[in-house]
């Protein structure tokens, strides 16, 4: 619940047009889990910013289609395919830099 309130809060304070929730760390996504997800996703989207859930684990997904009611909410294989998915979804458009953009473009200026 915290993380929820800090996100939503930090949605409005950064205007975040779109957020990443990697959950490859996780072997199991529960029922409560899923609608903790679920809701989160809800209140990203009424701030305004779309929400992708990435690195689903093949387990976890096998789990979660057994589970009463979808997760509906954008799903992606890894980040970079969840960062593409945002860009198109919010035209692009990036009002401020994550802290991986920042690290992902000062390699790219190594290379």
């Amino acid at each position: 619940m915290q993380f929820q309130a800090d996100l939503i809060n930090q949605i409005g304070q950064y205007r975040a047009r779109g957020i990443v929730i990697d959950v490859a760390a996780l072997d199991v996504l529960d029922s409560f889990a899923s609608k903790a997800l679920r809701d989160l996703a809800d209140m990203a989207r009424l701030r305004g910013a779309a929400t992708v859930i990435v690195g689903i684990q093949p387990n976890v997904a096998f789990a979660l289609v057994q589970l009463p009611e979808s997760l509906d909410i954008h799903t992606a294989l890894d980040l970079e395919e969840g960062l593409t998915h945002l860009e198109r979804v919010t035209s692009g458009h990036r009002t401020g830099q994550s802290d991986l953009a920042a690290m992902n473009d000062r390699d790219d200026e190594r290379s």
